[in-house]
């Protein structure tokens, strides 16, 4: 899964590294080092502008919810437990479909954390009989340093108590997409614990390596099955893994430190 992930690049990066045409200073965010559930995130996105002369998609940076609320919701209730969506399945659930179709996004971020617990307790949550209590967390991230570009969906909400013209009457987010974590080994491993990521979580963000982000952002391509193809994984090795302070696992801590690597884990762990 990606429940919590780093996200410190500042746009005029951003806009170099992904092309992008439009983005507004006035909607910059802070550098956030512990990106939670219901956050306001930075996504790369195509859609056309508002009262443009020409209807084409222009790439956007936007600010989205993390946590998607399906259009036809009645609440925006519930959108914390919306903050992934399976490759294996996007294309089919209710609430991803359309998104999938026609809604597709890129959440940059400088990596994700996930806890390790002990085997035993992971091949239970694998057969979805427990949720695994959170022990170390790990930072993993691009090993070459890039940019992490994060496979997403978003979609538009409208909250029915507002009238059309509340400045919050129309809610954007966003959901990750996830895959089946990589079983070969890390392109850098730490000494002690996990040397694949699977060892970490049997799941992981879909990571879209650069050839792919024009087809992935282009809203002209809605033919679900020509879409999963770009949703295998990327290739094998090309991530990182260490472990970090538990100090992250609050949301209330924020800060640069929180991506410090430890020479080895704060508590102990099977593998």
């Amino acid at each position: 899964m990606c429940g919590r992930y780093a996200a410190s690049r500042r746009p005029e990066d951003l806009q170099g590294i992904f092309g992008i045409e439009k983005w507004e200073p006035e909607e910059t965010l802070a550098p956030d080092w512990n990106v939670a559930p219901t956050k306001e995130v930075y996504a790369i996105l195509e859609r056309p502008l508002k009262d443009a002369p020409t209807p084409r998609p222009v790439r956007q940076l936007r600010r989205l919810r993390w946590g998607l609320v399906p259009s036809w919701s009645k609440t925006p209730e519930g959108a914390a437990r919306m903050i992934n969506a399976r490759a294996e399945t996007v294309h089919e659930k209710p609430s991803f479909r359309r998104p999938f179709a026609s809604r597709r996004c890129i959440l940059p971020a400088d990596g994700y954390y996930e806890w390790v617990t002990g085997s035993d307790e992971r091949q239970l949550e694998e057969q979805g009989r427990k949720k695994r209590t959170r022990k170390q967390p790990y930072f993993v991230t691009p090993a070459d340093g890039s940019v992490m570009a994060l496979a997403g969906v978003y979609e538009f909400w409208r909250d029915p108590t507002l009238p059309p013209d509340h400045p919050l009457a129309w809610w954007a987010t966003c959901s990750v997409i996830t895959t089946e974590a990589e079983r070969t080994p890390l392109a850098v491993a730490p000494a002690e614990g996990p040397g694949a990521l699977a060892d970490i979580h049997p799941r992981m963000p879909l990571m879209l390596t650069p050839e792919r982000w024009d087809a992935w952002l282009d809203p002209a391509r809605t033919d679900p099955d020509d879409l999963r193809g770009l949703l295998e994984p990327p290739p094998a090795g090309l991530m990182r893994a260490y472990p970090v302070a538990t100090a992250v696992s609050s949301v209330r801590n924020n800060g640069p430190e929180l991506l410090e690597e430890l020479a080895a884990p704060e508590e102990s762990t099977l593998f």
